[in-house]
């Protein structure tokens, strides 16, 4: 915006110089500039510069240059498209022919007609490289896209089918530039759906044509398809498809995968949206799983590909009829295949020593990928397709004498354990028996995968798996950990421990907690890091389900508790273990945990001497950690907040880093799936915000509103630093920021209130809580016209109306009052719609005693509720109301709300 801005004032600026008509005084100036040999030399050495300077002063000319003169530029544009002996200049040049297509309306029809032919001779030039090509392409789609339909262009698509005609064997850059157009170009070329028909289907058939021409008819075939608006005209490129997975079989036959991956990509994409035509004969799903199953023949990338394939039409479902008729054939074969994929695996030393849990350890990409995509199946499919061929298939691996077969078969149940849970269990027995029989596996990676198999049932096939099976589970896992064995058993069974736990009935687990707290506790004392961590998510579950049983446990759990507090060093241990004695703390109570949180503290205040920086984890869980233990201890708590309150502001003054573009800028949207940034679009600008930062930024203003909620009046020191710090986020631009800032700024409220009402406000009265009350209320009522969300609002409105409880408590006139109290009488009506505008319509008869109501206009005994209200509350015509529908002087009841 700011860069928009500047570059009006320097065009302002050149206006005034070249006095009242720029044009005509700007003349001779062009008639140099656009001289083509400066003008290459602007646009390829300046207007791409990475010199800041040098490129904005150039920028400047340019976009002088399209203000002024477009025809002039746009011919100087094409000249050098066509003629220039530069590479360089040729690209830049059909780029920014690309990039100014609308201003094709204000050009003049000797400039178009120039600008048309110069695309079409440069796209026959020889010498192009791709990335010219690709240009051109883009710049007549974009121009074709906008005038073809009005006949604008008649020479275009005779061009374009010449260039693709088997009799006039057109250089191979040219043609595959044609098909490139057609598929950008596909909206706008339904009418001519049985010339493209065969165009493509005789250049598939062709063995003459390039590998790239094909690959260019490809796109420009799944393209088209994407477009057509009738299954009927769908089907009549059928044989289309099947040509094109005959050319796939044909290149792999002869070791070109890399056009094969090309191919099955755009196989891929035309899946995910019209699986039906994919998946008619089954003729290419049968084509694929030869792909797919050719292990020792083929790359693992063309493999892979197949499978992505496979499994997007089997999440398809009913549109993918073929797989749905021969779901048992389909889902036999896939799964044979997936099977071997997760045999290749190696007994790698280092999986053995590895200080984290890394399950890839020693295992090929075939493995990784056949493991999620075992998962994916079983989800798209479900149980009723899958579990009969699984259970049909793994029992010969589970007998097998082959490590590896039966390590795959635990890996496979515990992949479609999600997705085939309902019928997983009704076959629960010969499940566990299969899991619980490879704990005595004499392979310690198949007693790993059968633990690790233990703990995704725990989880999918819950609670019929603890109901029915408690006993074994707790039998296994206690041999497993107390055997002390290989530090990834170790770790997986506290994983498969907590995940048992978490599902587990409390009448089932409480016979068990004498055993669990001391399986527990030698977790704990384990010095692998990847099993401290587990053990301590498994002991944070217990405590919290059973915080009455867990006094007993108390001393004995702390003992390798305070040994990990000690360790700050080891992190993430660190802080899981703070975390974890901040809950047992809230188990015991406060009177049982004072000296231990004294302890913590002192740990974390002297952690918060160290100066970390706001976006170290730590910092952000130590924050949390402190809110935890105010929870424990109450107004206890409140000699550590000098030190708390601080770092505490900090994050909530964060400001998140922001990347701002214009909201039509396409540039970046292949970040779009970056889970560490959020995008918000802002008008015409879209924001993209750390995630993380804002995540930090939102726990910090909730935070706040615990300490207020636990402190009570205690809180009341750091009111006058805490409400100018939230009153600017009322307007943030994330919603979840703004939400818990309406939140705590009434929390500020209802905590001075208490300290007034008590005389704990450090000397301020009731004056001070009226000040405090019109600043806040003043900042809700500013914040509600501009608040878009609906939930917001709602709690903005809700807040206003605590706030002004608050506020009549320090208001002595009669009147007034009694006017309010019958406002707050509105709550007896029954609709909800009539409700809200009458609480809100109240807000507004407090707001003028407030002397608050800037937004709104009196009229004698009227009141106008004026348009920003009607925007919010989205309902009735801007009106005026007569006030004594709503309160009369003698406090009486609302009596008629047919006026609403």
């Amino acid at each position: 915006m700011a860069e928009s801005t500047q570059l009006q004032l320097q065009l302002e600026q050149v206006a005034t110089i070249l006095g009242p008509d720029p044009l005509a005084s700007f003349k001779t100036l062009i008639s140099y500039l656009l001289c083509p040999s400066y003008f290459e030399s602007l646009i390829s050495s300046s207007l791409f510069s990475s010199n800041s300077e040098q490129r904005s002063r150039a920028e400047l000319v340019y976009n002088l240059f399209k203000k002024y003169d477009p025809d002039s530029l746009s011919l100087t544009l094409a000249h050098l498209l066509q003629f220039s002996p530069a590479p360089d200049s040729r690209f830049i040049s059909a780029v920014l022919l690309r990039n100014q297509i609308h201003l094709w309306p204000s050009l003049s029809e000797n400039t178009q007609s120039t600008i048309k032919s110069a695309l079409l001779f440069s796209i026959q030039r020889q010498d192009n490289t791709k990335s010219i090509s690709g240009s051109l392409c883009d710049a007549v789609s974009a121009l074709a896209a906008g005038i073809l339909q009005e006949n604008g262009w008649p020479e275009l698509l005779p061009f374009l089918f010449a260039s693709v005609s088997a009799d006039s064997l057109p250089p191979i850059l040219q043609e595959s530039a044609a098909f490139l157009i057609f598929a950008q170009l596909s909206p706008h070329l339904l009418p001519y759906i049985n010339e493209l028909h065969t165009v493509f289907l005789s250049c598939l058939s062709s063995s003459t044509r390039s590998d790239e021409v094909k690959i260019a008819a490809f796109s420009a075939v799944v393209n088209f398809i994407r477009c057509l608006p009738y299954s009927e005209d769908e089907d009549r490129f059928h044989d289309v498809l099947i040509e094109m997975m005959r050319t796939v079989m044909g290149k792999l036959n002869k070791g070109k995968e890399i056009m094969a991956q090309e191919a099955i990509k755009l196989f891929i994409e035309l899946a995910g949206t019209h699986p039906s035509l994919l998946s008619r004969n089954g003729q290419i799903i049968r084509a694929m799983l030869q792909i797919a199953e050719a292990i020792d023949v083929l790359e693992q990338g063309t493999r892979h590909l197949a499978i992505e394939f496979l499994i997007t039409l089997a999440k398809a479902g009913e549109r993918a009829p073929w797989i749905m008729r021969n779901s048992v054939q389909f889902v036999g074969l896939l799964f044979s295949i997936l099977m071997r994929m997760v045999s290749d695996v190696e007994d790698d030393p280092l999986w053995h020593k590895a200080e984290t849990d890394d399950e890839y350890a020693g295992v090929s990409a075939d493995y990784r990928v056949g493991n999620e995509c075992l998962h994916r199946l079983a989800i798209a499919l479900g149980g009723n397709d899958i579990v009969p061929v699984a259970l049909k298939e793994l029992p010969a691996c589970f007998a097998s004498n082959e490590w590896k077969k039966h390590n795959a078969a635990l890996v496979a149940l515990a992949q479609i354990s999600e997705g085939c849970s309902k019928v997983m269990i009704k076959d629960l027995e010969q499940v566990v028996a299969m899991v619980l029989n490879s704990f005595e596996h004499s392979h310690i990676r198949v007693r790993r995968s059968a633990i690790n198999a233990v703990g995704q049932l725990s989880t999918y096939l819950a609670p019929d798996l603890q109901v029915q099976y408690h006993q074994q589970v707790f039998s296994a896992l206690n041999a497993t950990i107390y055997g002390l064995q290989n530090r990834r058993l170790l770790a997986h069974a506290a994983s498969a421990l907590q995940k048992f736990i978490e599902k587990c009935a409390r009448d089932i687990l409480t016979p068990y907690l004498d055993e669990v707290f001391s399986q527990l506790v030698v977790l704990l004392q384990s010095e692998i890091q990847m099993v401290q961590v587990e053990a301590l998510t498994a002991l944070a579950s217990v405590v919290v389900s059973f915080p009455e049983q867990f006094q007993k446990y108390y001393e004995v759990v702390m003992i390798p508790l305070r040994a990990m507090l000690l360790d700050a060093a080891n992190n993430p241990v660190w802080s899981k273990s703070v975390a974890c004695i901040s809950l047992v703390g809230m188990a015991v109570g406060k009177e049982k945990f004072r000296d231990d949180a004294k302890k913590v503290m002192e740990v974390l205040l002297s952690f918060q001497g160290s100066q970390m920086e706001p976006d170290d984890p730590t910092a952000s869980c130590m924050l949390q950690i402190c809110a935890d233990l105010c929870k424990c201890l109450g107004q206890d708590f409140l000699p550590y907040m000098g030190a708390v309150m601080p770092p505490l502001l900090q994050f909530v003054q964060i400001k998140p880093v922001e990347t701002v573009i214009s909201a039509n800028d396409n540039s970046d949207m292949d970040e779009s799936d970056d889970e560490s940034t959020e995008t918000i679009t802002l008008g015409d600008k879209r924001i993209r915000i750390k995630t993380s930062a804002l995540e930090e930024k939102v726990a910090s203003c909730n935070l706040l509103c615990c300490y207020a909620d636990e402190l009570k009046e205690g809180f009341f020191p750091w009111i006058d630093q805490v409400a100018p710090t939230l009153v600017p986020l009322l307007s943030y631009i994330h919603e979840k920021v703004r939400k818990s800032a309406v939140s705590a700024m009434l929390k500020l409220l209802l905590t001075a209130k208490l300290a007034v009402d008590r005389g704990q406000a450090q000397g301020c009265n009731e004056t001070y809580l009226k000040k405090l009350s019109d600043y806040i209320v003043r900042a809700l009522v500013e914040a509600l016209p501009k608040e878009d969300d609906s939930e917001i609002c709602t709690k903005i409105l809700d807040a206003i109306n605590e706030c002004i409880q608050v506020w009549m408590h320090t208001h002595t006139h009669t009147e007034t009052r009694k006017g309010m109290q019958s406002g707050s009488e509105v709550d007896v009506c029954k609709d909800a719609k009539v409700r809200t505008r009458l609480r809100a319509v109240w807000m507004v008869l407090v707001l003028r005693v407030l002397n608050q109501a800037s937004i709104f206009s009196f009229l004698h005994v009227e009141l106008e509720v004026e348009i920003q209200v009607h925007e919010v509350l989205g309902e009735l015509p801007v009106r005026t109301f007569n006030l004594d529908h709503f309160f009369l002087h003698d406090g009486a009841a609302i009596r008629d709300v047919s006026g609403l």
